[in-house]
């Protein structure tokens, strides 16, 4: 049976996992000091030894990808504690991003409301799904084990104090998100077929263009197109497909489960779902998560508020306890620096803040203004690492078991939702798969994108990549295949060095668009849509036949009225010339 890991990014996460004994929950510790050999032993004696293909390619990859890990979260030592520097270049960059985007996240989120809910933005607006899809689609990525099992290992490690560092930077992510989405949108392309291409490698290439910086800005943008195609196959199919198979085995029986030596039968199963949406394209995969992710999300919120609501006297001391230990100097793990390093690191890791996928999933909303996505995107990281991260830490520090269990990361969790009752852990299950399937759909779109950007989106490439997707879950449910998935997954963070950079770069035409949006609503001149069917709304988002031909008409009579205008002047100019001579 597969090992069950908390978290795709725990695998690098090498703070977390050389403090946690070895366990079923969880993979091998990839520190930088530690020896290969002596790793393998560890694989060999706590996971069930893999072979033929599998040891063939474990003898041959794993060094490699253990090699490339190493070089993707390289550390800085500072006073005693492993700092990685790719969480320094993702910190850093939400911390600038909220200061100079004025603290979006506060002064903005009213805004957000009626563009989630379709109010501002026309059915025959350029695009492909509605925002609140896109936001579906985005979070259906993001939330997940992440948000279940990670914040379980934040605890374990940094104690009740890490859960408010978590809650702290998922508040700075949101100003990742909300630049991401808006430069998504600014810069993709509207296909003549209607279908659209968007996202980072666009921005990175026409946005640096655009301020005289073009060779970088195409070196960047092949670099991550490049890195999105390999690095979404391990973080979003092998990844997810490996723990959803896991945890139905361990919830149907563990070893004596019928599924225990049929895993490629759950992969063949969630493989052919996946085939019934991603082969729809964006507004399947829209459609779709639009439904899942609302469902998982209130089921995973009324299961927690059952547990909170046993141990409702408890909830203020372990608010109490996730203050004093955040920023306790005699905390566990090296004091206050330490909580903090362990609480960020499993927020920028779970809400994906800066790696690029918001700018590939807004890119498709009908709108004709940017930043309208921006101010969207911003409740991604809201919802998943300050709403339910809230929850899931609640529910661990009130029943008190991070202290008496040597269980950790989703095994911690499964504990508290067992101190409901017996069958109450069957309910985490459904949430996980639920939540590992709706990530496999979002990532299959993502990896599109960057193909399409690689190929000039060659029809032929994209269908045979959504067929290796599909395949590729298979192969993820019955394979322990750990080094290709560590490879994979460094891939996928090292996707955050040109994103930022180019959000950095792009940051001046960033601010113009987000502060220009808010003047407008603020003067009262973006105004709802009306007649109010209209409106994209957060359903249906189709127009009608004669909508369509209203809106070709208005944007005539636009053409025309600019036409005659350009005609006027130009008379007027040839007027004073020929009286000037």
């Amino acid at each position: 049976m597969n090992p069950i890991i908390e978290n795709s990014a725990q695998i690098h996460d090498t703070d977390v996992l050389d403090a946690l004994p070895i366990s079923a929950d969880r993979m091998t510790p990839t520190s930088p000091a530690a020896d290969i050999s002596a790793t393998a032993d560890i694989t060999a004696s706590d996971i069930t030894a893999a072979s033929g293909v599998d040891q063939a390619i474990e003898s041959f990859f794993g060094p490699i990808a253990q090699a490339f890990s190493n070089i993707v979260f390289f550390e800085l030592n500072i006073g005693g504690l492993g700092i990685p520097l790719i969480v320094v270049w993702l910190m850093a960059a939400a911390v600038f991003l909220t200061i100079y985007l004025r603290f979006q996240p506060v002064r903005g989120l009213k805004y957000s409301l009626g563009i989630i809910r379709g109010r501002f933005t026309r059915k025959t607006d350029p695009g492909q799904v509605s925002s609140f899809q896109a936001l579906a689609t985005e979070l259906s990525g993001t939330v997940g084990l992440g948000n279940i099992a990670g914040v379980a290992v934040a605890i374990t490690i940094g104690g009740p104090g890490a859960a408010l560092w978590i809650i702290i930077f998922g508040f700075f992510a949101m100003s990742v998100k909300m630049a991401e989405a808006t430069l998504g949108v600014k810069y993709r392309k509207i296909h003549a077929d209607g279908t659209v291409s968007g996202g980072p490698m666009y921005y990175l290439r026409d946005g640096l263009a655009e301020i005289g910086r073009p060779k970088l800005g195409k070196f960047l943008a092949v670099f991550y197109a490049a890195t999105t195609v390999i690095g979404v196959i391990g973080a979003g199919n092998l990844f997810q497909a490996n723990q959803a198979a896991s945890i139905l085995v361990k919830a149907t029986g563990g070893e004596n489960s019928f599924f225990d030596d049929k895993l490629w039968l759950i992969g063949a199963v969630i493989a052919a779902l996946t085939a019934l949406v991603i082969l729809g394209g964006i507004k399947k995969i829209g459609q779709w998560t639009s439904k899942l992710t609302p469902m998982m999300a209130i089921l995973y919120f009324l299961s927690v508020v059952v547990i909170l609501t046993m141990n409702a006297s408890e909830i203020p001391h372990a608010f109490v306890l996730m203050f004093t230990g955040a920023f306790s100097p005699d905390g566990v793990t090296g004091g206050l620096i330490g909580v903090a390093i362990v609480g960020i690191q499993r927020a920028l890791f779970s809400n994906a803040a800066g790696v690029g996928s918001a700018g590939m999933a807004h890119a498709a909303s009908k709108t004709t203004k940017p930043a309208t996505e921006g101010f969207v995107a911003m409740w991604e990281p809201l919802i998943d690492s300050v709403i339910i991260c809230t929850l899931t830490s609640l529910a661990i520090i009130t029943t008190g078991l991070y202290e008496s269990t040597s269980e950790d990361g989703i095994g911690l969790t499964s504990e508290a939702f067992g101190t409901v009752a017996g069958w109450f852990p069957i309910l985490l299950t459904i949430c996980v798969v639920l939540f590992a399937f709706s990530t496999i759909l979002a990532y299959g779109y993502y990896g599109q994108q960057a193909l399409g950007y690689l190929t000039g989106n060659s029809k032929k490439a994209d269908k045979a990549y959504q067929v290796f997707w599909i395949l590729a879950v298979i192969v993820g449910a019955s394979m322990s295949l750990e080094s290709v998935i560590a490879f994979s997954d460094a891939i996928f963070f090292l996707m955050a060095f040109p994103n930022l950079l180019g959000l950095y770069f792009l940051s001046r035409i960033l601010r113009l668009e987000i502060l220009r949006l808010r003047k407008k609503i603020d003067a009262g001149v973006m105004r709802e849509i009306t007649p109010e069917e209209l409106q994209v709304g957060m359903g249906d988002h189709e127009p009608t036949a004669d909508q369509i031909r209203a809106a070709e008409a208005g944007r005539r009579r636009k053409r025309d009225k600019l036409r005659e205008v350009r005609d006027s002047l130009k008379a007027k100019k040839l007027e004073r010339a020929q009286k000037g001579s």
